[in-house]
């Protein structure tokens, strides 16, 4: 369903921007910039696992390296999920490897979501005030995640919430799993793993947006290192905070049109979106499906059932 909506997608921004000329910006590409953009993918990817093996750590998993990175690199299977949600997954396969209850570690998930949204922030809220653009939904987000932030750090209001969730029959029945979700929450989410892993995530998503930035320049479009940050970061977010899959129609959406806003032409900002999300997200779910398939070798076939704790 993802495929055919990216499909029709990029097929409608084609036609928008009228199909020869877009060929024809293709052409101008330098093709044999792929493998360094694939590279820094890569390397985004890599220190995001950084992040997951740690936070594995903070909750008391005891696993190999190799299969952690294993899972973690499985995971980007569903990166085409509302707001990567659905690597949800990787909690289901450390359950499988070393039979860790599940509600011990999907919170892994949701703190790797806020530190990437603190550091998209960071990346964008200079330009923001820089480009006079989009300062409203990058401020509301950024309050949003430190609002959840302090209830997280504080215990007492913390406490005050789950205890009005006991009163609820549904939840009280998964009382004991609403606490470990919270502790898990809490250890992860303190002050120093957050600025360190805050920290690994502006250096993961740098590289994504070095290579937004590289794609640019070899269409000559002349914007500063900054700008292509900005204009990248703003578009995750807008694609994330959609809880569309993948982001998909928001994201590219956003990074056609802020390049159409600095005065380029349509087919350079239909070309160059087209590029940086087949070498990110694209990317990512091949590397998904191919590490999916190296898991299913070795532990066998992934099986779907009710996780019952």
């Amino acid at each position: 369903m993802s495929l055919g909506a990216a499909g029709l997608l990029y097929l409608g921004f084609t036609i928008y921007a009228n199909i020869d000329s877009v060929l024809a910006a293709f052409d101008s590409f330098n093709w044999f910039l792929i493998p360094l953009l694939l590279l820094l993918s890569l390397a985004n990817y890599f220190f995001r696992f950084l992040k997951w093996d740690y936070y594995l750590s903070v909750v008391g998993v005891k696993i190999k390296r190799i299969d952690s990175f294993s899972i973690f690199m499985s995971g980007l299977i569903m990166s085409v999920t509302p707001g990567k949600m659905g690597e949800l997954m990787k909690s289901y396969l450390v359950k499988e490897v070393t039979k860790t209850p599940v509600s011990k570690t999907f919170t892994i998930v949701f703190a790797e979501r806020i530190t990437d949204f603190i550091s998209l922030i960071f990346i964008t809220l200079v330009g923001a005030y820089i480009y006079n653009f989009g300062r409203e939904i990058v401020i509301g987000v950024g309050v949003f995640f430190l609002l959840l932030l302090v209830v997280i750090s504080n215990r007492g209001i913390a406490f005050a919430i789950i205890r009005l969730l006991e009163k609820n029959k549904f939840m009280h029945k998964h009382l004991e799993k609403i606490h470990n979700a919270y502790e898990s929450s809490y250890r992860m989410l303190r002050p120093l793993p957050l600025f360190y892993m805050t920290l690994i995530s502006l250096v993961s998503w740098s590289f994504e947006c070095l290579g937004y930035h590289l794609i640019l320049i070899n269409f000559n479009v002349e914007v500063s290192f900054i700008w292509a940050a900005f204009s990248y970061g703003f578009s995750i977010i807008v694609g994330a905070i959609s809880m569309l899959p993948g982001g998909l129609g928001v994201t590219e959406g956003s990074l056609t049109f802020l390049l159409i806003r600095e005065g380029f032409q349509k087919n350079l900002a239909v070309a160059s979106t087209f590029i940086v999300r087949v070498v990110t997200l694209w990317f990512a779910v091949l590397i998904g499906i191919l590490s999916v398939t190296l898991y299913q070798n070795r532990y066998g076939k992934i099986t779907v059932e009710t996780v019952s704790n």
